[in-house]
Protein backbone atom coordinates (compact mmCIF):
# COMPACT_ATOMS: atom_id res chain seq x y z
CA UNK A 1 0.00 0.00 0.00
CA UNK A 2 1.40 3.39 -0.97
CA UNK A 3 1.08 6.48 1.12
CA UNK A 4 -0.68 9.31 -0.70
CA UNK A 5 -0.58 12.92 0.42
CA UNK A 6 -3.89 14.66 0.05
CA UNK A 7 -3.76 18.44 -0.43
CA UNK A 8 -6.67 20.26 1.02
CA UNK A 9 -7.72 23.31 -0.93
CA UNK A 10 -10.18 25.93 0.19
CA UNK A 11 -12.42 27.19 -2.54
CA UNK A 12 -13.36 30.89 -2.36
CA UNK A 13 -16.95 31.83 -3.03
CA UNK A 14 -17.99 34.23 -5.80
CA UNK A 15 -16.58 37.74 -5.50
CA UNK A 16 -18.94 40.48 -4.32
CA UNK A 17 -20.78 42.35 -7.05
CA UNK A 18 -18.89 45.59 -6.37
CA UNK A 19 -15.56 43.84 -6.77
CA UNK A 20 -16.68 42.20 -10.01
CA UNK A 21 -17.77 45.58 -11.39
CA UNK A 22 -14.44 47.10 -10.36
CA UNK A 23 -12.55 44.25 -12.02
CA UNK A 24 -14.62 44.71 -15.19
CA UNK A 25 -13.87 48.46 -15.24
CA UNK A 26 -10.19 47.90 -14.52
CA UNK A 27 -9.89 45.52 -17.48
CA UNK A 28 -11.11 48.30 -19.77
CA UNK A 29 -10.03 51.55 -18.07
CA UNK A 30 -7.10 50.57 -15.88
CA UNK A 31 -8.64 52.19 -12.80
CA UNK A 32 -6.53 50.20 -10.30
CA UNK A 33 -3.23 51.62 -11.49
CA UNK A 34 -4.81 55.08 -11.82
CA UNK A 35 -6.14 54.94 -8.27
CA UNK A 36 -2.88 53.58 -6.87
CA UNK A 37 -0.87 56.45 -8.35
CA UNK A 38 -3.30 59.28 -7.53
CA UNK A 39 -5.41 58.50 -4.46
CA UNK A 40 -2.39 58.96 -2.18
CA UNK A 41 -1.48 62.30 -3.73
CA UNK A 42 -0.53 64.86 -1.10
CA UNK A 43 -2.34 68.20 -0.66
CA UNK A 44 -1.07 71.00 1.59
CA UNK A 45 -3.24 71.89 4.58
CA UNK A 46 -3.64 75.68 4.67
CA UNK A 47 -6.85 77.66 5.16
CA UNK A 48 -6.29 79.86 2.08
CA UNK A 49 -6.65 76.86 -0.24
CA UNK A 50 -10.29 76.64 0.85
CA UNK A 51 -11.05 79.77 -1.18
CA UNK A 52 -10.75 77.80 -4.41
CA UNK A 53 -12.89 75.05 -2.91
CA UNK A 54 -15.63 77.56 -2.05
CA UNK A 55 -15.66 78.66 -5.70
CA UNK A 56 -15.77 75.04 -6.90
CA UNK A 57 -18.60 74.02 -4.58
CA UNK A 58 -20.57 77.18 -5.39
CA UNK A 59 -20.30 76.30 -9.08
CA UNK A 60 -21.65 72.80 -8.36
CA UNK A 61 -24.56 74.35 -6.44
CA UNK A 62 -25.26 76.71 -9.35
CA UNK A 63 -25.43 73.76 -11.77
CA UNK A 64 -27.71 71.69 -9.52
CA UNK A 65 -30.16 74.50 -8.79
CA UNK A 66 -30.01 75.73 -12.40
CA UNK A 67 -31.10 72.34 -13.72
CA UNK A 68 -34.10 72.41 -11.39
CA UNK A 69 -35.11 75.94 -12.43
CA UNK A 70 -34.80 75.07 -16.12
CA UNK A 71 -37.62 72.56 -15.74
CA UNK A 72 -40.13 75.33 -14.96
CA UNK A 73 -38.81 78.44 -16.76
CA UNK A 74 -40.22 79.50 -20.15
CA UNK A 75 -37.72 81.70 -22.02
CA UNK A 76 -40.27 83.46 -24.19
CA UNK A 77 -41.02 87.15 -24.76
CA UNK A 78 -44.58 86.40 -25.89
CA UNK A 79 -46.96 88.54 -23.85
CA UNK A 80 -49.65 87.02 -21.63
CA UNK A 81 -52.01 88.26 -18.94
CA UNK A 82 -51.10 87.02 -15.46
CA UNK A 83 -53.74 85.02 -13.56
CA UNK A 84 -51.49 83.26 -11.08
CA UNK A 85 -51.59 83.04 -7.30
CA UNK A 86 -49.79 86.34 -6.63
CA UNK A 87 -52.84 88.61 -6.35
CA UNK A 88 -51.16 92.06 -6.76
CA UNK A 89 -49.95 91.08 -10.24
CA UNK A 90 -53.21 89.56 -11.51
CA UNK A 91 -54.46 91.10 -14.75
CA UNK A 92 -51.08 92.67 -15.65
CA UNK A 93 -49.56 92.11 -19.10
CA UNK A 94 -46.12 90.49 -18.97
CA UNK A 95 -43.87 88.14 -20.89
CA UNK A 96 -43.98 84.40 -20.37
CA UNK A 97 -40.45 84.66 -18.93
CA UNK A 98 -41.68 86.93 -16.14
CA UNK A 99 -44.85 84.88 -15.63
CA UNK A 100 -42.87 81.65 -15.26
CA UNK A 101 -40.54 83.38 -12.78
CA UNK A 102 -43.57 84.31 -10.66
CA UNK A 103 -44.88 80.75 -10.95
CA UNK A 104 -41.53 79.35 -9.81
CA UNK A 105 -41.56 81.76 -6.85
CA UNK A 106 -45.15 81.13 -5.68
CA UNK A 107 -46.49 77.90 -7.22
CA UNK A 108 -43.54 75.48 -7.55
CA UNK A 109 -42.71 73.64 -4.34
CA UNK A 110 -39.40 74.99 -3.09
CA UNK A 111 -39.08 77.14 -6.19
CA UNK A 112 -38.43 80.45 -4.44
CA UNK A 113 -35.77 78.92 -2.18
CA UNK A 114 -34.04 77.31 -5.18
CA UNK A 115 -34.12 80.66 -7.03
CA UNK A 116 -32.57 82.36 -4.03
CA UNK A 117 -29.90 79.67 -3.62
CA UNK A 118 -29.07 79.87 -7.33
CA UNK A 119 -28.63 83.65 -7.23
CA UNK A 120 -26.67 83.71 -3.97
CA UNK A 121 -24.44 80.85 -5.13
CA UNK A 122 -23.57 82.89 -8.25
CA UNK A 123 -22.58 85.86 -6.07
CA UNK A 124 -20.54 83.66 -3.74
CA UNK A 125 -18.88 81.90 -6.69
CA UNK A 126 -17.61 85.15 -8.19
CA UNK A 127 -16.60 86.55 -4.79
CA UNK A 128 -14.66 83.37 -3.99
CA UNK A 129 -13.07 83.45 -7.45
CA UNK A 130 -11.93 87.04 -6.95
CA UNK A 131 -10.47 86.42 -3.49
CA UNK A 132 -8.87 83.18 -4.70
CA UNK A 133 -7.23 85.00 -7.61
CA UNK A 134 -5.97 87.68 -5.23
CA UNK A 135 -4.40 84.98 -3.05
CA UNK A 136 -2.74 83.49 -6.13
CA UNK A 137 -1.55 86.94 -7.25
CA UNK A 138 -0.14 88.17 -3.95
CA UNK A 139 1.71 84.90 -3.24
CA UNK A 140 3.09 84.47 -6.78
CA UNK A 141 1.33 81.15 -7.33
CA UNK A 142 0.92 82.10 -11.01
CA UNK A 143 4.63 81.65 -11.80
CA UNK A 144 6.00 78.87 -13.97
CA UNK A 145 4.59 76.28 -14.56
CA UNK A 146 1.16 77.71 -13.65
CA UNK A 147 0.78 80.62 -16.09
CA UNK A 148 -1.74 78.68 -18.20
CA UNK A 149 -3.73 77.78 -15.11
CA UNK A 150 -3.86 81.48 -14.21
CA UNK A 151 -5.40 82.12 -17.64
CA UNK A 152 -7.94 79.34 -17.07
CA UNK A 153 -8.93 80.85 -13.73
CA UNK A 154 -9.11 84.33 -15.23
CA UNK A 155 -11.37 83.12 -18.04
CA UNK A 156 -13.58 81.35 -15.50
CA UNK A 157 -14.01 84.63 -13.63
CA UNK A 158 -14.77 86.67 -16.76
CA UNK A 159 -17.17 84.07 -18.16
CA UNK A 160 -18.79 83.86 -14.72
CA UNK A 161 -19.46 87.61 -14.89
CA UNK A 162 -21.23 87.30 -18.24
CA UNK A 163 -23.05 84.15 -17.18
CA UNK A 164 -24.29 85.99 -14.11
CA UNK A 165 -25.43 88.94 -16.22
CA UNK A 166 -27.40 86.76 -18.65
CA UNK A 167 -29.04 84.89 -15.77
CA UNK A 168 -29.81 88.17 -14.01
CA UNK A 169 -31.64 89.31 -17.17
CA UNK A 170 -33.77 86.19 -17.75
CA UNK A 171 -36.74 87.05 -15.46
CA UNK A 172 -37.43 90.10 -17.71
CA UNK A 173 -38.34 92.26 -14.73
CA UNK A 174 -38.01 96.04 -14.70
CA UNK A 175 -34.67 95.95 -12.85
CA UNK A 176 -32.90 93.51 -15.17
CA UNK A 177 -34.55 95.07 -18.23
CA UNK A 178 -32.96 98.38 -17.28
CA UNK A 179 -29.61 96.59 -17.22
CA UNK A 180 -30.25 95.16 -20.69
CA UNK A 181 -31.07 98.67 -21.89
CA UNK A 182 -27.71 99.77 -20.49
CA UNK A 183 -25.96 97.05 -22.50
CA UNK A 184 -27.85 98.15 -25.60
CA UNK A 185 -26.48 101.66 -25.11
CA UNK A 186 -22.96 100.25 -24.77
CA UNK A 187 -23.35 98.33 -28.03
CA UNK A 188 -24.71 101.37 -29.86
CA UNK A 189 -21.68 103.42 -28.70
CA UNK A 190 -19.38 101.25 -30.82
CA UNK A 191 -18.46 103.21 -33.95
CA UNK A 192 -19.53 101.85 -37.37
CA UNK A 193 -20.70 98.42 -36.19
CA UNK A 194 -22.79 99.34 -33.14
CA UNK A 195 -26.20 99.66 -34.77
CA UNK A 196 -25.70 96.52 -36.88
CA UNK A 197 -24.57 94.55 -33.83
CA UNK A 198 -27.54 95.78 -31.81
CA UNK A 199 -30.00 94.68 -34.49
CA UNK A 200 -28.30 91.27 -34.70
CA UNK A 201 -28.29 90.62 -30.93
CA UNK A 202 -31.82 91.84 -30.20
CA UNK A 203 -33.37 90.63 -33.43
CA UNK A 204 -34.72 94.08 -34.30
CA UNK A 205 -35.42 97.34 -32.52
CA UNK A 206 -34.99 97.20 -28.74
CA UNK A 207 -36.22 95.19 -26.94
CA UNK A 208 -37.07 92.89 -29.86
CA UNK A 209 -38.45 89.40 -29.38
CA UNK A 210 -35.32 87.26 -29.30
CA UNK A 211 -33.11 88.57 -26.49
CA UNK A 212 -34.55 86.42 -23.65
CA UNK A 213 -34.44 83.13 -25.66
CA UNK A 214 -30.92 83.95 -26.79
CA UNK A 215 -29.78 84.85 -23.28
CA UNK A 216 -31.34 81.59 -22.07
CA UNK A 217 -29.35 79.53 -24.57
CA UNK A 218 -26.15 81.36 -23.70
CA UNK A 219 -26.84 81.12 -19.96
CA UNK A 220 -27.74 77.44 -19.67
CA UNK A 221 -25.78 75.89 -22.52
CA UNK A 222 -22.92 77.87 -24.06
CA UNK A 223 -21.23 79.64 -21.13
CA UNK A 224 -21.68 76.85 -18.53
CA UNK A 225 -20.31 74.32 -21.03
CA UNK A 226 -17.20 76.40 -21.63
CA UNK A 227 -16.81 77.07 -17.91
CA UNK A 228 -17.14 73.38 -17.08
CA UNK A 229 -14.41 72.55 -19.59
CA UNK A 230 -12.15 75.27 -18.17
CA UNK A 231 -12.84 74.07 -14.63
CA UNK A 232 -11.92 70.48 -15.47
CA UNK A 233 -8.74 71.66 -17.23
CA UNK A 234 -7.93 73.89 -14.25
CA UNK A 235 -8.28 71.01 -11.78
CA UNK A 236 -6.28 68.64 -13.99
CA UNK A 237 -3.40 71.13 -14.08
CA UNK A 238 -3.62 71.64 -10.31
CA UNK A 239 -3.39 67.87 -9.92
CA UNK A 240 -0.58 67.55 -12.45
CA UNK A 241 1.59 70.43 -11.28
CA UNK A 242 0.86 69.66 -7.58
CA UNK A 243 -0.18 72.31 -5.10
CA UNK A 244 1.97 75.25 -4.20
CA UNK A 245 2.82 75.56 -0.52
CA UNK A 246 3.82 78.28 1.87
CA UNK A 247 7.46 78.35 3.03
CA UNK A 248 8.29 76.27 6.06
CA UNK A 249 10.62 73.65 7.44
CA UNK A 250 10.98 70.65 5.14
CA UNK A 251 9.12 72.32 2.25
CA UNK A 252 11.02 72.57 -1.01
CA UNK A 253 10.34 72.91 -4.73
CA UNK A 254 10.67 69.12 -5.02
CA UNK A 255 8.17 67.91 -2.43
CA UNK A 256 4.70 68.58 -1.02
CA UNK A 257 4.00 68.48 2.71
CA UNK A 258 0.38 67.81 3.63
CA UNK A 259 -2.34 65.16 3.75
CA UNK A 260 -3.16 62.38 1.27
CA UNK A 261 -6.14 62.74 -1.04
CA UNK A 262 -7.71 59.55 0.33
CA UNK A 263 -9.12 59.30 2.88
CA UNK A 264 -8.22 62.47 4.83
CA UNK A 265 -8.51 65.21 2.22
CA UNK A 266 -11.61 63.73 0.55
CA UNK A 267 -13.38 63.46 3.90
CA UNK A 268 -12.60 67.07 4.74
CA UNK A 269 -13.54 68.26 1.23
CA UNK A 270 -16.85 66.39 1.33
CA UNK A 271 -17.75 67.89 4.68
CA UNK A 272 -16.73 71.33 3.49
CA UNK A 273 -19.01 71.03 0.45
CA UNK A 274 -22.05 70.45 2.65
CA UNK A 275 -20.93 73.29 4.91
CA UNK A 276 -20.79 75.68 1.93
CA UNK A 277 -24.14 74.39 0.68
CA UNK A 278 -25.66 74.89 4.13
CA UNK A 279 -24.34 78.42 4.55
CA UNK A 280 -25.55 79.51 1.09
CA UNK A 281 -28.95 77.91 1.77
CA UNK A 282 -29.21 79.73 5.10
CA UNK A 283 -28.35 83.06 3.47
CA UNK A 284 -30.90 82.38 0.71
CA UNK A 285 -33.60 81.56 3.26
CA UNK A 286 -32.92 84.66 5.36
CA UNK A 287 -31.88 87.39 2.90
CA UNK A 288 -34.20 87.92 -0.06
CA UNK A 289 -32.56 88.87 -3.34
CA UNK A 290 -34.12 90.00 -6.62
CA UNK A 291 -37.80 90.02 -5.53
CA UNK A 292 -39.19 90.44 -9.05
CA UNK A 293 -42.80 90.54 -7.80
CA UNK A 294 -42.02 93.83 -6.01
CA UNK A 295 -40.47 95.35 -9.14
CA UNK A 296 -42.83 94.33 -11.89
CA UNK A 297 -42.37 93.28 -15.52
CA UNK A 298 -40.15 95.23 -17.90
CA UNK A 299 -41.60 98.01 -20.00
CA UNK A 300 -39.38 99.91 -22.49
CA UNK A 301 -40.93 103.23 -21.45
CA UNK A 302 -40.18 102.72 -17.75
CA UNK A 303 -36.98 102.72 -15.71
CA UNK A 304 -36.51 101.16 -12.28
CA UNK A 305 -35.23 103.65 -9.71
CA UNK A 306 -32.06 102.56 -7.95
CA UNK A 307 -31.29 100.10 -10.73
CA UNK A 308 -28.05 98.35 -9.81
CA UNK A 309 -26.20 95.42 -11.35
CA UNK A 310 -24.78 92.65 -9.20
CA UNK A 311 -21.53 93.64 -7.51
CA UNK A 312 -19.21 91.99 -10.04
CA UNK A 313 -20.40 94.37 -12.79
CA UNK A 314 -19.99 97.42 -10.56
CA UNK A 315 -16.58 98.31 -12.00
CA UNK A 316 -17.91 98.60 -15.55
CA UNK A 317 -21.05 100.38 -14.34
CA UNK A 318 -18.97 102.88 -12.38
CA UNK A 319 -16.75 103.67 -15.37
CA UNK A 320 -19.78 104.63 -17.45
CA UNK A 321 -21.52 106.59 -14.69
CA UNK A 322 -18.57 108.83 -13.80
CA UNK A 323 -17.35 109.43 -17.34
CA UNK A 324 -18.27 112.92 -18.65
CA UNK A 325 -20.81 112.88 -21.47
CA UNK A 326 -18.37 113.83 -24.22
CA UNK A 327 -19.51 113.52 -27.83
CA UNK A 328 -17.86 114.09 -31.18
CA UNK A 329 -19.92 114.82 -34.27
CA UNK A 330 -18.38 114.51 -37.71
CA UNK A 331 -19.66 113.62 -41.19
CA UNK A 332 -23.15 113.18 -39.82
CA UNK A 333 -22.07 110.60 -37.22
CA UNK A 334 -21.90 110.91 -33.44
CA UNK A 335 -19.25 109.17 -31.35
CA UNK A 336 -20.23 109.01 -27.69
CA UNK A 337 -16.95 109.03 -25.77
CA UNK A 338 -18.89 109.00 -22.50
CA UNK A 339 -19.63 105.33 -23.18
CA UNK A 340 -16.93 104.36 -25.67
CA UNK A 341 -13.95 105.19 -23.46
CA UNK A 342 -15.22 103.17 -20.45
CA UNK A 343 -15.99 100.12 -22.59
CA UNK A 344 -12.42 100.32 -23.92
CA UNK A 345 -10.87 100.73 -20.45
CA UNK A 346 -12.74 97.74 -19.00
CA UNK A 347 -11.33 95.07 -21.38
CA UNK A 348 -7.87 96.68 -21.20
CA UNK A 349 -7.91 96.23 -17.42
CA UNK A 350 -8.97 92.60 -17.86
CA UNK A 351 -6.19 91.98 -20.41
CA UNK A 352 -3.63 93.51 -18.02
CA UNK A 353 -4.73 91.08 -15.31
CA UNK A 354 -4.53 88.12 -17.72
CA UNK A 355 -1.02 88.83 -19.03
CA UNK A 356 0.60 89.95 -15.76
CA UNK A 357 2.31 86.58 -15.05
CA UNK A 358 4.04 86.72 -18.43
CA UNK A 359 5.09 90.34 -17.91
CA UNK A 360 6.63 89.61 -14.51
CA UNK A 361 8.43 86.55 -15.87
CA UNK A 362 9.83 88.67 -18.72
CA UNK A 363 10.94 91.44 -16.37
CA UNK A 364 12.56 89.02 -13.95
CA UNK A 365 14.12 86.81 -16.62
CA UNK A 366 13.39 83.77 -14.47
CA UNK A 367 12.57 80.53 -16.30
CA UNK A 368 12.67 78.19 -13.30
CA UNK A 369 9.72 76.36 -11.80
CA UNK A 370 8.33 77.73 -8.53
CA UNK A 371 6.34 75.64 -6.07
CA UNK A 372 7.08 77.64 -2.90
CA UNK A 373 4.88 80.70 -2.46
CA UNK A 374 6.12 84.22 -1.85
CA UNK A 375 5.27 86.16 1.26
CA UNK A 376 3.63 89.33 -0.13
CA UNK A 377 5.89 91.60 1.94
CA UNK A 378 8.95 90.21 0.14
CA UNK A 379 7.65 91.36 -3.27
CA UNK A 380 6.62 94.97 -2.55
CA UNK A 381 6.08 96.07 -6.16
CA UNK A 382 3.76 93.19 -7.04
CA UNK A 383 1.86 93.61 -3.77
CA UNK A 384 1.56 97.35 -4.45
CA UNK A 385 0.10 96.68 -7.89
CA UNK A 386 -2.45 94.27 -6.41
CA UNK A 387 -3.61 96.69 -3.71
CA UNK A 388 -3.73 99.55 -6.23
CA UNK A 389 -6.00 97.48 -8.49
CA UNK A 390 -8.31 96.63 -5.57
CA UNK A 391 -8.55 100.31 -4.62
CA UNK A 392 -9.42 101.23 -8.23
CA UNK A 393 -12.03 98.48 -8.30
CA UNK A 394 -13.74 99.53 -5.08
CA UNK A 395 -13.64 103.21 -6.05
CA UNK A 396 -15.49 102.35 -9.25
CA UNK A 397 -17.87 100.16 -7.27
CA UNK A 398 -18.82 103.32 -5.37
CA UNK A 399 -19.25 105.09 -8.70
CA UNK A 400 -21.54 102.31 -9.92
CA UNK A 401 -23.85 102.94 -6.96
CA UNK A 402 -23.50 106.72 -6.73
CA UNK A 403 -27.28 107.20 -6.59
CA UNK A 404 -27.66 104.84 -3.63
CA UNK A 405 -24.74 106.44 -1.79
CA UNK A 406 -26.40 109.81 -2.34
CA UNK A 407 -29.85 108.77 -1.11
CA UNK A 408 -28.70 106.64 1.84
CA UNK A 409 -26.13 109.10 3.20
CA UNK A 410 -27.85 112.33 2.08
CA UNK A 411 -24.95 113.39 -0.13
CA UNK A 412 -24.77 115.24 -3.42
CA UNK A 413 -24.60 112.83 -6.35
CA UNK A 414 -22.40 115.33 -8.20
CA UNK A 415 -19.97 115.42 -5.27
CA UNK A 416 -19.82 111.62 -5.21
CA UNK A 417 -19.21 111.51 -8.97
CA UNK A 418 -16.36 114.02 -8.76
CA UNK A 419 -14.88 112.20 -5.78
CA UNK A 420 -14.85 108.95 -7.78
CA UNK A 421 -13.31 110.67 -10.82
CA UNK A 422 -10.45 112.04 -8.73
CA UNK A 423 -10.03 108.97 -6.51
CA UNK A 424 -9.82 106.66 -9.52
CA UNK A 425 -6.54 108.31 -10.53
CA UNK A 426 -5.18 109.36 -7.14
CA UNK A 427 -6.30 106.45 -4.95
CA UNK A 428 -4.38 103.63 -6.69
CA UNK A 429 -1.17 105.70 -6.76
CA UNK A 430 -1.38 106.47 -3.02
CA UNK A 431 -2.29 102.84 -2.30
CA UNK A 432 0.71 101.62 -4.31
CA UNK A 433 3.14 103.92 -2.46
CA UNK A 434 1.68 103.14 0.96
CA UNK A 435 1.67 99.38 0.33
CA UNK A 436 5.32 99.39 -0.73
CA UNK A 437 6.30 101.34 2.38
CA UNK A 438 4.36 98.92 4.59
CA UNK A 439 6.01 95.91 2.91
CA UNK A 440 9.47 97.41 3.39
CA UNK A 441 8.64 98.12 7.02
CA UNK A 442 7.62 94.49 7.51
CA UNK A 443 10.85 93.36 5.84
CA UNK A 444 12.85 95.48 8.30
CA UNK A 445 10.86 93.97 11.15
CA UNK A 446 11.65 90.45 9.90
CA UNK A 447 15.34 91.36 9.64
CA UNK A 448 15.37 92.64 13.22
CA UNK A 449 13.59 89.51 14.45
CA UNK A 450 16.18 87.30 12.79
CA UNK A 451 19.12 89.23 14.21
CA UNK A 452 17.78 90.12 17.66
CA UNK A 453 15.02 87.60 18.31
CA UNK A 454 11.42 87.98 19.38
CA UNK A 455 10.37 90.62 21.88
CA UNK A 456 9.17 88.94 25.08
CA UNK A 457 7.81 91.99 26.88
CA UNK A 458 10.10 91.23 29.86
CA UNK A 459 12.07 94.23 31.11
CA UNK A 460 15.38 93.53 32.81
CA UNK A 461 17.62 95.89 34.74
CA UNK A 462 21.36 95.47 34.29
CA UNK A 463 23.85 95.87 37.20
CA UNK A 464 24.87 99.34 36.04
CA UNK A 465 21.22 100.52 36.05
CA UNK A 466 20.30 100.21 32.36
CA UNK A 467 16.88 98.78 31.52
CA UNK A 468 16.61 96.47 28.54
CA UNK A 469 13.92 94.25 27.01
CA UNK A 470 14.70 90.56 26.91
CA UNK A 471 14.63 89.08 23.41
CA UNK A 472 14.04 85.40 22.79
CA UNK A 473 15.92 83.76 19.88
CA UNK A 474 13.78 82.34 17.07
CA UNK A 475 13.73 78.63 16.46
CA UNK A 476 15.12 77.16 13.26
CA UNK A 477 11.73 76.87 11.55
CA UNK A 478 10.95 80.56 12.14
CA UNK A 479 14.40 81.55 10.94
CA UNK A 480 13.88 79.49 7.78
CA UNK A 481 10.52 81.15 6.99
CA UNK A 482 11.98 84.65 7.43
CA UNK A 483 15.13 84.04 5.39
CA UNK A 484 14.29 81.43 2.72
CA UNK A 485 13.13 83.92 0.07
CA UNK A 486 15.30 84.96 -2.85
CA UNK A 487 16.27 88.55 -3.55
CA UNK A 488 16.88 88.87 -7.30
CA UNK A 489 19.15 91.56 -8.61
CA UNK A 490 17.87 93.98 -11.26
CA UNK A 491 18.86 93.19 -14.83
CA UNK A 492 21.78 95.23 -16.15
CA UNK A 493 22.12 96.54 -19.68
CA UNK A 494 25.91 96.13 -19.60
CA UNK A 495 28.48 98.59 -20.93
CA UNK A 496 27.27 101.38 -23.21
CA UNK A 497 30.03 100.65 -25.75
CA UNK A 498 31.40 97.40 -27.16
CA UNK A 499 35.00 96.19 -27.14
CA UNK A 500 35.76 98.44 -30.12
CA UNK A 501 34.48 101.58 -28.42
CA UNK A 502 31.38 101.71 -30.61
CA UNK A 503 28.14 102.65 -28.88
CA UNK A 504 25.86 99.66 -28.50
CA UNK A 505 22.44 99.89 -30.08
CA UNK A 506 19.88 98.69 -27.60
CA UNK A 507 16.31 97.82 -28.47
CA UNK A 508 13.54 99.78 -26.81
CA UNK A 509 12.27 96.53 -25.27
CA UNK A 510 15.67 95.95 -23.62
CA UNK A 511 15.66 99.42 -22.10
CA UNK A 512 12.08 99.00 -20.89
CA UNK A 513 12.86 95.60 -19.40
CA UNK A 514 15.88 96.96 -17.49
CA UNK A 515 13.87 99.91 -16.21
CA UNK A 516 11.03 97.69 -14.99
CA UNK A 517 13.54 95.30 -13.42
CA UNK A 518 15.05 98.17 -11.44
CA UNK A 519 11.57 99.21 -10.33
CA UNK A 520 11.01 95.69 -9.01
CA UNK A 521 14.36 94.76 -7.53
CA UNK A 522 16.56 97.83 -6.98
CA UNK A 523 17.87 98.52 -3.47
CA UNK A 524 15.07 100.96 -2.60
CA UNK A 525 12.51 98.18 -3.08
CA UNK A 526 14.27 95.42 -1.12
CA UNK A 527 15.61 95.25 2.43
CA UNK A 528 18.70 92.98 2.34
CA UNK A 529 18.33 89.74 4.24
CA UNK A 530 20.72 89.28 7.20
CA UNK A 531 23.77 87.30 6.26
CA UNK A 532 25.05 84.28 8.14
CA UNK A 533 28.02 86.31 9.35
CA UNK A 534 25.74 89.04 10.76
CA UNK A 535 23.59 86.49 12.53
CA UNK A 536 26.57 84.68 14.05
CA UNK A 537 28.19 87.92 15.16
CA UNK A 538 25.08 89.21 16.94
CA UNK A 539 23.94 85.87 18.36
CA UNK A 540 27.39 85.03 19.68
CA UNK A 541 26.69 86.88 22.90
CA UNK A 542 25.80 90.47 22.27
CA UNK A 543 22.61 90.24 20.27
CA UNK A 544 20.29 88.47 22.76
CA UNK A 545 19.73 89.37 26.37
Amino acid sequence: MSNETTATTTRRGPAPRGERIADWADGRLGIYSLAKSNLRKIFPDHWSFMLGEVALYSFVIIILTGVYLTLFFHPSMAEVTYHGSYVPMQGIRMTQAFESTLNISFDVRGGLLIRQIHHWAALVFLAAMMVHMMRVFFTGAFRKPREVNWLFGFLLFVLGMFTGFTGYSLPDDLLSGTGVRFIEGVILAMPLVGSYLQMFIFGGEFPGHDIIPRFFTVHVLLLPGIMLGLLVAHLILVFYHKHTQFPGAGKTNDNVVGMPLMPVYMAKAGGFFFLVFGVISAIAAIASINPVWAIGPYRPDQVSTGAQPDWYMGFAEGLVRVMPGWEWNFWGHTVNFGVLIPILIFPLVLVAIAVYPFVESWVRGDKREHHILDRPRNVPTRTGFGVAWLVAYFVMLIGGGNDLWATHFHLSINSITWFVRIAFFVGPVLAFIATKRICLGLQRRDRDKVLHGRETGIIKRLPHGEFIEVHEPLDQEQLHVLTQHEQPKPLELGPEVDENGVERKLKLSQKLRAKLSRAYYEEDNVIPKPTVEEYKEISSGHGHH
